[in-house]
């Protein structure tokens, strides 16, 4: 297996459940939004704040191709990495997907208390959350290998699921 890559929306895990499926693959973790920042040494609501939303996606666009080139790692997405084309190709080409689906209701749990969400400063985010899952489950779905619940579910419990199903995928 070449890579694993996790796709969805903000708050389904996908940074928290990846650490720990690397670190059951014995693989690295990398998290796009955290290699931009890295990178540019600035982090991602100051992106948004100086270059807007499409200067990010650009800067986004750049990593996922250069991450998805990458061999033997686990990388959690943000999750507007799906809404260009290019992106779902060099995730398709990058390894295997899994969709770590989560609830409005529970994105906006576990999102209520980042600051560090600029598509969320406003006065509706329950609405905002809605809006972008219109626009990205199909997304999501369209590219993944598994869809995996995260609702209500401890971490590890996911591991276990994306690491039991990953093994019963048919070769590509």
């Amino acid at each position: 297996m070449r890579n694993v890559i996790l796709v969805g929306p903000m708050g389904s895990g996908k940074s928290t459940i990846g650490r720990l499926l690397a670190k059951e693959l014995r693989l690295a973790f990398k998290d796009s939004d955290k290699e931009i920042e890295q990178r540019t040494g600035a982090d991602i609501p100051w992106i948004f704040d100086v270059e807007g939303e499409a200067g990010f996606r650009e800067r986004e666009q750049a990593m996922i191709g250069e991450l998805c080139a990458s061999d033997g790692i686990v990388l959690a997405t943000g999750g507007g990495a799906v809404l260009r084309s290019e992106n779902r190709a060099a995730l398709r080409s990058g390894g295997r997907i899994v969709y770590l689906h989560a609830s409005v209701a529970q994105q906006l749990e576990r999102t209520s208390r980042d600051r560090n969400r600029p598509l969320l400063h406003s006065a509706d985010p329950g609405r905002v959350l809605s809006d972008l899952m219109l626009v990205r489950d199909p997304l999501y779905r369209e590219i993944a290998d598994l869809v995996v619940e995260t609702d209500e579910r401890p971490p590890r419990m996911v591991v276990e699921e994306i690491l039991d199903r990953l093994h019963t995928l048919p070769p590509r």
